[in-house]
């Protein structure tokens, strides 16, 4: 089996990336290749990376800030391996990530996307679950033991519903993600769409309920502000609809009808208006309230 490519697209906290990276050191199995882009200008960084002594691991820093979608097209020209993972800057890989991950691609040759279990943990490292991650659990994220192959417009209709997966802990088949690619008129709705993308031209996902992975869920982040103007529910109004039409002319019309319902991603705007609200975002209200009753669509 090959080695898995894991990609750190990096901008933020030091010590998050950091504890990061160490946890990445920390594998049970040694089958690993760390490459960190650095789109930030910390000072610390360049001379911290410099002291590991560990040929696995290679660093770079941008020239120029490429943002988030810029930089994660940068890290997936740098894959060299058949699979890679694009983890978080701010997550971490328990020890038996890499190795859960090679035994699932032992057995299943030729998947799109691995899913493995995942534990959420906040700003401080303790495990959480807030509202939204439950109700995606609960409601969105099918019931299994062991593992679960899914695909088709099963897993498309599935996931319009409500997106449960974590992007920074799915491991991607190299040659089907540079097919698909990364948008540039998204960021919020980057990996949904992404995952739309492939499923569409056939890919396969499978998931495992073994747990070797947590996602990091802070308390304020790049889209929670967005969703506080309205700006990110903007942004999932337009590729609800536009996935919604593309889904129709394939003949998927129970995965289209998902999509222009896209229920969670209203209920998700609904519990976001006190918030907005309480920050006296008055017009960011009046974008979460449309988005909530369906009015931006009609």
């Amino acid at each position: 089996m090959t080695t898995l490519d894991i990609m750190l697209p990096y901008y933020g906290n030091v010590a998050l990336m950091q504890a990061a990276v160490r946890s990445v050191l920390a594998q049970s199995d040694p089958n690993w290749r760390l490459t960190v882009v650095d789109d930030g200008k910390e000072p610390s960084v360049p001379g911290w990376f410099a002291e590991i002594d560990d040929p696995r691991v290679s660093y770079q820093r941008n020239e120029r800030n490429l943002g988030v979608t810029g930089n994660y097209r940068k890290c997936l020209g740098l894959v060299r391996e058949e699979h890679f993972v694009m983890m978080g800057t701010d997550d971490i890989m328990l020890p038996e990530y890499v190795a859960t991950v090679r035994r699932v691609l032992k057995d299943h040759p030729g998947v799109g996307m691995i899913q493995p279990g995942v534990q959420v943990i906040d700003g401080d490292g303790n495990p959480t679950e807030g509202l939204v991650d439950q109700s995606k659990r609960r409601l969105y994220k099918p019931r299994f033991q062991g593992e679960l192959l899914m695909s088709g417009e099963p897993l498309a209709t599935n996931l319009l519903r409500g997106n449960w997966l974590f992007f920074p802990s799915i491991c991607w088949r190299t040659a089907a993600v540079r097919k698909a690619g990364f948008r540039d008129n998204l960021e919020v709705t980057q990996d949904l769409a992404l995952l739309i993308d492939m499923i569409q031209d056939g890919e396969r996902m499978l998931v495992s309920d073994t747990i070797c992975f947590q996602y990091r869920r802070h308390a304020v982040s790049i889209s929670s502000q967005q969703a506080f103007t309205g700006a990110r529910f903007e942004e999932a109004n337009r590729f609800f609809m536009e996935v919604a039409d593309r889904l129709d002319g394939q003949g998927w019309t129970k995965a289209a009808k998902a999509s222009r319902l896209h229920l969670s991603s209203r209920i998700h705007a609904l519990t976001m208006l006190p918030g907005a609200l309480k920050n006296k975002q008055s017009e960011g209200a009046r974008t979460l309230l449309r988005h909530v009753t369906g009015a931006d669509h009609r």
